[in-house]
């Protein structure tokens, strides 16, 4: 199946082949997960899904993320190359963060996670 390709509601993904485990540390959702450990770290790419934002408005954004953790994760995303650190010589600093190309290809993956989220049931 390519990408942008629906499934229908119970038809299998892929085959199964795709999710057995690696032995050889290749597993691609092994890599994913690696890329977007954490609860904030898919938090601050849907908030950059939206555009260019301010530390500052991530962290109101992210309530509950210190802004330790918060620089952090935007720091392993730079390291990636997902999320692009723009600083501007004035005073007081100001520094902007986006997403990259690469960062934006994350879009249909947080968009199905939201899909799949809305119909879960609050326990």
């Amino acid at each position: 199946m390519s990408t942008g390709e629906s499934v229908s509601k119970g038809e299998p993904m892929s085959d199964a082949g795709d999710f057995a485990p690696c032995e050889d540390g290749t597993c691609p959702v092994t890599r994913a997960v690696d890329v977007l450990d954490g609860k904030w770290t898919v938090l601050v790419v849907r908030d950059l899904l939206g555009g260019t934002k301010r530390f500052t408005d991530l962290r109101r954004s992210l309530s509950g993320v210190s802004p330790k953790t918060l620089t952090d994760r935007l720091r392993a995303l730079e390291h990636q190359g997902l999320v692009a650190r723009q600083v501007y010589a004035e005073v007081p600093p100001r520094v902007e963060y986006s997403l990259t190309e690469a960062g934006r290809t994350l879009e249909p993956v947080l968009v199905e996670l939201s899909r799949w989220g809305r119909g879960l049931t609050t326990p």
